[in-house]
């Protein structure tokens, strides 16, 4: 299913499908059946290669040696490692271009561009038990202390937390009445892991939940001026809801291929399973709601190039992260049902996948979240304004 996009995406999607089939696709069974965790030499090999590419500096600027790609591009790579289950794709850290605008000069050497040359990894501590998604809502604090910053909290669903080097940790500054973010290394005395939880997916990445206790950081480690905390956070939301988008767009393409390659060999009754009316009315929904689902992500991906007002970026990232996470749900749903007893198998992509999408109906916000940004959007700019 082909839809225009520029010369420059082509050649990206092409790059990123090739390292997705070769170097991480052949081991999604092998890292199922242990616990999302592949060889030490495997995952090593397939960063590199990853660095190698280029993926660790997609959204870099020229000017710290990155390569800057229109956020079309960087869309055509993630739903190209999308096809991959397992998170396989996470070997490599990705330093995004808001933390330039963010960050210090000292910040960006000491944290940003190790993670850009993939020395470094990092995760976000920012949902918390109470609010979750709702940053307003947030109860972590950040209290002033000669040099130091002192940081207290409960963080919830750090991704990637028992793979990181550092976090982003955002707290209320109790004194300033505002937030903020901070840059604070793993092993910082005072934080403590006081839960692991097991999740539906099988990834190497844990989600753990961390507890800040009087935890000293630098106040050369905060990021940004006074004011700046929730700009930089809904920058981080606007990137990261796009390339849910991106990479749910990529496992409906593959579930569908899969799918009915294996309605076509399946006989029933003499005739393949595709030949059955059931299963063709499955599939024509499933294709035309890829086909949706893509043209409303490369549509918002090129308006974020073209610098389309941040409002208006925001909701419709909010409108590509609602749409295309539900309808990749429904798609995987369907994928199970046509594969039968096949579909509900840990070796099958399907099965796979309809446990791992179910989570991006929740993380960078809720679906209902969405709804929320969408709706007042709507009201406050009518139609013409999103």
């Amino acid at each position: 299913m082909e839809i225009p996009v520029s010369k420059d995406a082509r050649k990206w999607q092409r790059i990123a499908r090739d390292y997705a089939d070769e170097y991480l696709q052949p081991h999604e069974v092998e890292a199922e059946l242990n616990e999302g965790a592949l060889p030490a030499e495997i995952t090593a090999r397939n960063k590199r290669r990853a660095i190698e590419l280029g993926f660790t500096a997609i959204d870099v600027p020229k000017s710290h040696g990155g390569l800057e790609l229109a956020m079309e591009s960087q869309v055509a790579i993630w739903e190209q490692l999308g096809r991959v289950t397992n998170a396989l794709s996470w070997c490599f850290p990705e330093a995004q271009s808001w933390m330039f605008e963010a960050c210090t000069e000292e910040q960006l050497q000491k944290y940003i561009l190790p993670m850009m040359r993939g020395e470094k990894k990092d995760c976000y501590a920012i949902t918390e038990a109470g609010p979750g998604s709702d940053v307003s809502g947030l109860e972590a604090t950040a209290v002033r202390d000669g040099d130091d910053y002192v940081l207290n909290g409960e963080k919830w669903y750090v991704t990637s937390g028992n793979l990181s080097t550092f976090m982003w940790f955002q707290a209320n500054l109790t004194d300033e009445d505002d937030e903020a973010l901070f840059l604070v290394d793993s092993d910082t005395a005072g934080i403590e892991i006081i839960a692991n939880p097991k999740f539906s997916h099988t990834y190497a990445s844990h989600h753990p939940t961390y507890l800040f206790k009087d935890v000293r950081v630098p106040v050369a480690q905060r990021v940004g001026q006074p004011g700046d905390g929730m700009a930089f956070t809904h920058s981080w939301f606007r990137h990261e809801r796009l390339m849910i988008g991106a990479r749910s767009c990529g496992a409906m393409a593959r579930l569908i291929e899969d799918t009915m390659a294996f309605a076509n060999e399946r006989i029933i009754d003499g005739a393949p399973l595709s030949q059955k009316q059931a299963i063709q009315f499955m599939l024509a929904d499933c294709a035309t709601e890829l086909y949706a689902a893509r043209l409303m992500t490369y549509d918002a991906a090129r308006a974020s190039d073209d610098g389309a007002d941040l409002k208006t970026q925001h909701s419709r990232c909010s409108m590509v992260k609602l749409y295309v996470s539900e309808a990749a749900n429904r798609v995987a749903d369907r994928a199970v049902q046509i594969f039968g007893g096949r579909g509900y198998m840990r070796e099958n992509v399907a099965e796979r996948f309809f446990r791992e999408l179910r989570v991006d109906r929740i993380w960078e916000g809720t679906s209902e979240i969405q709804r929320l940004i969408i709706a007042r959007s709507l009201l406050k700019r009518g139609l013409d304004g999103m």
